[in-house]
Parts: structure tokens; C-alpha cells; sequence
């Protein structure tokens, strides 16, 4: 008790300490797991002799994890993805097991051996991948739903894996195998079947679960759910989860497959969220401990044996992956930033593998050292996965900058010109367009670009800063120029150019906060809106209508503080200073202060003016609460 209580300390201290610093220095949560394994582990050697079956407990977070993605998949979006899973995830399983089994055979390894490994180094990592894509929000590009089918394909042709490899075993190794483990080894009902036997069994427990899940949990679900208990619809929850993957690796199937489909079965039912927000404390501190029992788990003994080899292997693991993974890029006409997050995100071996050489060195395929090669390999480009999506991130800002692209050619000048067509700017032109007053829009963005022209409004790429676009665009004939250009100094830059260049032009601009609003109003600009002001009065009127006032007071004290807002900006223009943060200066504060007092005692007297003005009754009216400054 005292050892798993010294564990679970070491083990919850490296979380709270590693993940924080790497997060923080832009690595990413996944990497400090890993380094933290490092350190506890191999540095230290902190981490006990006991951590494969660490490992093998917190493997269930891989398992939760690809529960919670069916959950997010309804067998309608499934089938949506055949193209992608069949064909993009089926040739790099296929691709990449033909090329490394070519290598190997090269290196005159044995054919059962190079197939293995070609099994084995096919599949990618679940865990870090989704995980990393989905702290960086990239699960939802392109790119990241193709890694995201593969990685699925990829987790349901580990069942196939499994049954192969027996049959790649010399005759009498598994009967070897059996004796020397004795009789306390752990077998599987599936090991005594034949093939077809195999087959048929996949078959029933995918049925099985099916069934199950629409026929026995949901009816259990309800039962659980009349106990109005928290603890009890959590135990449910997991039950479910450990239930299945109890179920699939007794049969010697992949757990994680067994609960993703349960996962998209349960997709479309009542209890879908409240199975999420159950399970996913679970996945999260499990696939933590995963990771963590990744790095302590690396044997730096083989890799200080023969640095350069390991090394050199790891890089063109990594480098035959990603030329593998770039080709299919390319077929599958993935573009830019996505080809390389698809490239570089896929080139790692996976958690899988650990189970797959396990299961060929039980079936003396693997020999004992080219297991322990195998899997320094499998961790150490897990190991690297973080930085390969660090150097992707560097590459696309790169392709990002580089990409040059001739500014459209403008052959109308239109009296509105609208530079920057983000949520702001295609509000203001829609409104503007649809009350019959043409426009001119511009923008950098041509992704924003091309979707407006298939909504059938008209844009034009070009830098909306650029004197020769905004001559073209018409801004000598202009009547108005609404600036929402996202860049703080290129709006601030835009509204002094045309204020420069045209005395008599209206100029709107958008700006970020009241610091903004003054940089603006220096540059020129007749009209400043805030971004969230206009929305946040709004909020405040429908406040001030559910405490207690009518709908003509609320509208009423909305329109005062506009009023005297903007009253209050123009007097505060004055106190500002630029270069100088507006809590940095004593002057401003002061003077903002005042301002503020004045318009809560405006307020208040607008409300006691009209209450005197309410006609009397014989009975007093209830007493209204004065609204709240805002």
C-alpha cells in the first residue's frame, strides 16, 4: 500500500510540475507528460520495476479516448468518411507495411520478421496525435481529418494484425511459447480457433456490441438515471467503457475498437453528454499516465549501447513515414499547411505497437533483441512527435509568408469601400448590399474571398493598405471607407492614408477597445465602433428589462450611456497619451473617474424623474430596484 501510494505522489507531482513549464514554453501538454517519464524514470529511476503494468492500466485512457471520439461520430458521419478510411488510411497501412517489409528484406531479415515490423512501424500514435490536435484546434482542418481517418483505420486494422501474426510463427513456436510460460500464462479463447473461426468471432462481438448498446445500455442508462445520483450515472459510465474493452480483450480484440463502437453506437442517444462530461476527467488523467509511463519506460541502456544506430534508425523511421504519408498527400489533393500537418503529424510509430511486438515475441517471430530495438524505436518517435508538430507549425507560418499571390484586378469603383471582410466587415456589407448600395470590398484573406463569391457578393484580394489597390478600389471618388482590417496597425495605417489622401472622405472604423478608439480618432476616422460595445449594450438592456424595468426605461438608460460613452471619449482623447498605457496614466484615471460619477448620477436621476412622473394610485406601487451602474 505504501509503494502504490509513493507512486500515484510521484506520479501526480511530475504531471502538475512538467506539463504546466512545457505548455507554457509552447511545447505542448503531450511532451511534458513525456519528459516527465523521462525524468522519474530513466534519470532518476524513481519510476519502480513495475511500470509495464502501469503502462498497461493506463492504457485505458487510450481506450476512453477513442470512446469519446465515437461518441462525436454518428454512423451517418461514419459512413461519410468510407472514402477517407478505405482509401487514404488502407494505402498507408498497405504502403507503409510493403515499403518497410522491402527494407528489412534488404537487410536480410526474415520474411515473418519484416512483415511484423512492417506491421508494427504502420500504425501511428492515437493518442498523441489526437491529443496534440486537439489542444491545438486542428482536429477540424482538413488536414486533421485525414489524420484522424487514418489513425481510425489504422486502430481497426490492428484486429486483422492480431490475427495474422500467428500464422507468420514457425511450426511449434507457439506451442514452445506456451510451455515455457507454463501454466500461468495468460491466454486467449481466440488462440484455439481457426481462422475462420477468428473471423466469425469479430464478427459476433462487433454484433454483440451493436446490439447491446442499442438494446441493453439505453434501457440500463434510464434505470441508473431515476437514482438522480452523480456518482452512480459516473459508475455507469465506466462500466460501459471497462465493460467493452473487458469484453474485447477476452477475446484477444483491440479494446479501443470495441468501445469506439460503442461510442458511435450511444452517438445519437439522450445520454451522450452526460457520458462525455463522465468520462472525460478519466481519459484525460489516463492518457497523462500513459504518456508518463511512455517516458519512463524508454531504456536509455540500448540506446547508449549504440547511439548513432538508434538514432539513425528513428530518423529514416520518421523520414519513410513522412515521404509515404506526403505521397498520399498529394493523391488525396490535401494543400498547404494541411499536406505538412497530415505529413509530419503521422510519421511516428503508436501505442499499438507496444502491444504488437509484445504479441510477436510471445509468438517467436520478433527475437529478443530486435524487440528491445523495436521498442526504444516505437517510444522515441513518439518522443519527437511533439517537435515534429512544432516544425510544422514553423513550416506553414513560413508557406504562409512566402505565398505571393497577384492582388485582383478591380474594374469597378464602387462609393462604399469596405476594407476587411471578417464576421465584422460581412455584416456591414450585407446590410449595405442588401438596401441597394453597391460596395467594394477588399481583403487579404482569399479563403474569405472565394466563400463570399459563392454566397454571390463580390470581393477582391489585395492588401487594402496598398495606395495602387485603394486608387483602383476608387478611393478618390469614394463617398465612404468602413475600415475592419483584424491587424490593429494596419487599420490605425489605412485610416491616416486616407485621410491624408482624401479631407472630405467619411471614414467608419472598427476598433479593438478604447486605446484603439483613440489611435483612431488621431488617424483621422469620423465614426469608431468597438467591436463588443453595441452587442454588450444590448446584454445590459435585456439585464436591466428582467430586474424589474420596462422595455422603454431599458431603451432609455441604453441610449443616455451611448450618448454620454461617447461624450466620455471624446473628453478622455484629450488625457491620453500614446505610447502610454492607459493605467499608467494618472491624469486619464483621474479624469475617467469623474466621468464615471457623472454618469451614474445622470443615470439614476433619468430613473427618479420618470418614477415622480407615474401617475399616483390609492395603493403604492411596488418599489422598482434602481438599476445597476453599468
Amino acid at each position: 500500500m505504501t509503494s502504490f501510494l509513493f507512486q500515484a505522489t510521484l506520479y501526480l507531482f511530475a504531471m502538475v510540475i512538467a506539463v504546466p513549464l512545457a505548455t507554457r514554453a509552447g511545447l505542448g501538454s503531450v511532451l511534458g507528460y513525456l519528459c516527465a517519464g523521462i525524468v522519474i524514470g530513466p534519470v532518476l529511476g524513481l519510476a519502480g520495476s513495475d511500470v509495464s503494468s502501469i503502462q498497461h492500466f493506463a492504457e485505458f485512457g487510450v481506450v476512453m479516448m477513442l470512446f469519446l471520439i465515437g461518441l462525436e461520430l454518428e454512423p451517418k458521419a461514419l459512413w461519410q468518411m468510407r472514402d477517407k478510411l478505405v482509401g487514404l488510411g488502407g494505402l498507408q497501412v498497405v504502403l507503409t507495411m510493403t515499403v518497410v517489409c522491402a527494407i528489412c528484406l534488404a537487410f536480410h531479415l526474415s520474411f515473418p520478421t519484416a512483415l511484423a515490423l512492417g506491421m508494427i512501424f504502420s500504425l501511428s500514435s492515437t493518442a498523441i496525435v489526437l491529443q496534440t490536435l486537439t489542444e491545438k484546434r486542428l482536429l477540424q482542418t482538413a488536414g486533421g481529418r485525414s489524420a484522424f481517418a487514418v489513425l481510425l483505420t489504422q486502430d481497426i486494422a490492428v484486429i486483422p494484425m492480431l490475427a495474422i501474426l500467428p500464422l507468420l510463427a514457425l511450426p511449434g513456436a507457439r506451442a514452445l511459447a506456451k510451455a515455457e510460460a507454463g501454466d500461468n500464462a495468460a491466454t486467449h479463447f481466440i488462440e484455439s480457433l481457426p481462422g475462420w473461426g477468428v473471423t466469425l468471432l469479430t464478427l459476433a462481438a462487433v454484433a454483440f456490441i451493436v446490439m447491446a448498446g442499442h438494446y441493453l445500455v439505453r434501457p440500463l442508462f434510464r434505470f441508473v438515471h431515476l437514482a438522480r445520483l452523480r456518482e452512480i450515472n459516473t459508475a455507469m459510465a465506466l462500466l460501459v467503457v471497462v465493460g467493452i474493452a473487458s469484453l474485447m480483450n477476452l477475446v484477444g480484440l483491440s479494446p479501443a475498437l470495441g468501445t469506439f463502437l460503442a461510442g458511435v453506437v450511444l452517438a445519437d442517444s439522450e445520454f451522450r453528454h452526460e457520458l462525455e462530461s463522465d468520462i472525460e476527467p478519466f481519459k484525460g488523467l489516463l492518457m497523462g499516465l500513459f504518456f508518463i509511463t511512455v517516458g519512463a519506460g524508454i531504456k536509455f541502456s540500448v540506446i547508449l549501447a549504440q547511439p548513432f544506430q538508434i538514432m539513425g534508425l528513428v530518423i529514416a523511421l520518421v523520414a519513410v513515414k513522412a515521404a509515404i504519408l506526403y505521397l498520399l498527400a498529394i493523391v488525396f489533393r490535401l494543400r498547404g499547411s494541411d499536406r505538412g500537418l497530415f505529413t509530419l503529424g503521422l510519421a511516428q510509430a503508436g501505442e499499438f505497437g507496444f502491444v504488437l511486438v509484445s504479441f510477436a515475441v510471445t509468438q517467436r517471430i520478433l527475437p529478443g533483441i530486435i524487440a528491445e530495438k523495436v521498442l526504444v524505436l516505437i517510444a522515441l518517435s513518439m518522443l519527437i512527435t511533439p517537435l515534429l508538430f512544432i516544425l510544422q507549425e514553423q513550416i506553414s507560418r513560413r508557406i504562409r509568408s512566402n505565398e505571393t499571390r497577384e492582388a485582383d484586378q478591380i474594374d469597378e469603383q464602387q462609393p462604399i469601400i469596405i476594407a476587411g471582410i471578417g464576421r465584422f466587415g460581412q455584416v456591414v456589407n450585407r446590410m449595405v448590399t442588401m438596401s441597394g448600395f453597391p460596395t467594394t470590398v477588399l481583403d487579404t484573406d482569399l479563403k474569405t474571398i472565394q466563400l463570399m463569391r459563392t454566397f454571390g457578393f463580390k470581393g477582391h484580394y489585395g492588401d487594402p493598405t496598398r495606395p495602387d489597390l485603394l486608387a483602383a478600389a476608387g478611393l478618390g471618388k469614394a463617398k465612404v471607407l468602413v475600415v475592419s482590417l483584424d491587424d490593429r496597425a494596419s487599420a490605425n495605417r489605412l485610416v491616416a492614408y486616407a485621410r491624408q489622401m482624401r479631407p472630405d472622405l467619411h471614414i467608419i472604423a472598427r476598433a479593438k477597445d478604447r486605446e484603439h478608439v483613440f489611435e483612431l480618432y488621431k488617424a483621422g476616422a469620423n465614426d469608431i465602433v468597438r467591436e463588443m460595445f453595441d452587442s454588450s449594450l444590448r446584454a445590459a438592456r435585456y439585464v436591466l428589462e428582467n430586474v424589474g424595468l420596462s422595455e422603454f426605461e431599458a431603451a432609455e438608460l441604453e441610449r443616455l450611456y451611448f450618448k454620454f460613452d461617447r461624450a466620455s471619449l471624446r473628453d478622455l482623447a484629450q488625457y491620453w497619451k500614446p505610447g502610454v498605457a492607459l493605467a499608467d496614466n494618472p491624469d486619464y484615471i483621474r479624469r475617467a473617474r469623474e466621468l464615471n460619477t457623472e454618469l451614474e448620477a445622470a443615470m439614476m436621476a433619468r430613473f427618479s424623474r420618470r418614477a415622480d412622473l407615474e401617475p399616483s394610485t390609492s395603493e403604492p406601487a411596488p418599489e422598482k430596484p434602481a438599476p445597476a451602474a453599468p
